[in-house]
């Protein structure tokens, strides 16, 4: 069977929440099912006018460079499609790893959980909704 290039893994739901999508990934991925998943949600964000991604990472044990470059690039594209990304649930053991080996996420918001996530997703929202309403007050 083959596979449209926007499918997204099958180890990972991605949900809608409100304006928010919520990319929960199960277990770990090859390189090439986090291309998959990264090429998804920017079609996802542009589609649902989306303006922000949870990435739940629970289910990862192990984030390499080419996972964090991947993760980075998306933020970047989800950031020009005017939208906001969160990571989430960075396993400590994980945390450790990537602290040993110089990986860092920046410049990605991350969150300790999905509640936290979308209370991050939420206050940049209403902060960007204040700005504009300012800026058209102003002007």
């Amino acid at each position: 069977m083959t596979e449209s290039p926007h499918t997204a893994p099958p180890l990972v739901s991605i949900l809608r929440q409100g304006d928010f999508l919520i990319a929960c990934i199960q277990a770990s991925l090859t390189d090439s099912d986090l291309v998959v998943l990264r090429d998804r949600i920017i079609a996802m964000v542009s589609q649902r006018r989306s303006t922000g991604v949870i990435l739940d990472v629970g289910g990862l044990d192990v984030m390499d460079s080419f996972a964090v470059h991947t993760l980075q690039a998306l933020a970047r594209m989800v950031s020009l499609s005017g939208a906001t990304t969160v990571v989430v649930g960075i396993r400590a053991d994980v945390a450790f790893a990537m602290v040993q080996w110089g990986l860092g996420l920046t410049p990605i918001a991350t969150a300790l959980d999905l509640d936290a996530g979308i209370e991050y997703l939420r206050e940049r929202s209403s902060d960007r909704s204040l700005s504009g309403r300012m800026r058209r007050t102003v002007a």
